[in-house]
This record gives C-alpha cells, structure tokens and sequence, in this order.
C-alpha cells in the first residue's frame, strides 16, 4: 500500500469538490454534525497546514491546526493548503520522520500520512454532499480504508463519538459496497441527509 500514492489520489478528488463550493452555500449543514460547510473548510485547511508543518519538521501550532486566520477566501485558501501539504508529504526522506499530529502525538509518517488519507477522502464526500454534487468515492481508496481501519482499537471513545475524529459507527451490511462500508465506519449515513 502507498500510502503517499492514496493520500494524494484522496486530496485531488476532494480539490475538485471544493472547488465547486460557492460562498453562499458556506452556511449549509454537512454529514459532520457539529460543523457547518464554513466550519468543515477552515478545519481542512487549517489541518492540511499542519500535516505539512509537520511534514517540514515544525513544531505543532493550535493556531494553524486551528485554521486560525485563514482569510475570506476559504476556498482558495483550502486548495493552497492541499497544494502545500502534497507537496510536503512527497518530499525525500519524509517517510523516516515521525510526524506530530495536533492534540493526539507523534506518529511515524506512514501513519500520519494514513490518518489524513482517511480525512481527507471522507471529508471530500461532506463536501460534496453539503452542495450536492456527485461524487462517487474510489472503491479501492475505500477499502484501504477499512484496512487500515482493522488495526483500530474497537469502540474507541478517542476514535469514535463526540469530540472524537468520527461519529459513532453507524452498521451496513457486510456485503454493501465499499464505499457505504467506508462512511458507515466512519459514523456517517451513507445516504445522509435522507437518514
């Protein structure tokens, strides 16, 4: 598995839903409860700016993890961050390092780079169903996913529920597509917002 290869496969097809977000949906509701599509943004660029500190060896900042003052601009200023942390991730030597993730520790890159695969790969699909427009997830990213996923600690307060990184698992049956697998691991309704 390439994690590097998924991640960035992940980040492009989440940059073209983004990019199709205009201001006035920025108030819309999205599959993560606590957040609006305004609040779901600036968490993705301000956690794509610090995967890339991280990457570059810079100490954790809550400030930049935060999205803290990223400007009006939100969608050009996720697609700068998205361009800033592939570029970080591709780097020489970055899979030797350990990376320090915001708020949950240092972690070999390989596994940080995973953590913000699945984020980012999830968080497209908010994305795209906050302004409804089609966004099919690869089949094959998804089930990396649930891979990866089968090394998690089951029922974890610090994985799954509030304040945690995902809503509660929701169950699908084991033989629905990946993808529906994917977000039911995930916490979110495969067919949100009709749930």
């Amino acid at each position: 598995m390439d994690i590097r290869e998924f991640d960035r496969r992940a980040l492009e097809a989440t940059d073209r839903v983004v990019a199709q977000v205009a201001d006035d949906r920025l108030g819309t509701p999205t599959p993560c409860a606590e957040w609006d599509l305004r609040a779901l943004l600036v968490h993705m660029t301000g956690n794509n700016n610090g995967f890339a500190d991280a990457a570059d060896g810079r100490p954790a900042d809550p400030e930049v993890w935060a999205g803290t003052g990223i400007g009006d601009d939100l969608v050009g200023a996720y697609l700068k961050s998205a361009e800033r942390v592939r570029t970080a991730f591709a780097a020489d030597g970055v899979l030797e390092r350990d990376l320090e993730v915001h708020g949950f520790g240092s972690f070999p890159a390989p596994v940080a780079i995973g953590m913000h695969f699945i984020d980012y790969l999830v968080h497209g699909w908010d994305v795209a169903r906050a302004i409804e427009v089609d966004h099919p997830l690869d089949p094959e990213l998804c089930l990396a996913v649930l891979k990866i996923g089968e090394r998690w600690p089951k029922d974890s307060p610090a994985i799954w529920g509030s304040g945690a990184p995902f809503g509660k698992q929701i169950p699908v049956p084991h033989d629905a597509p990946s993808d529906h697998r994917m977000l039911g691991f995930l916490g979110r309704p495969p067919a949100w917002p009709n749930v």
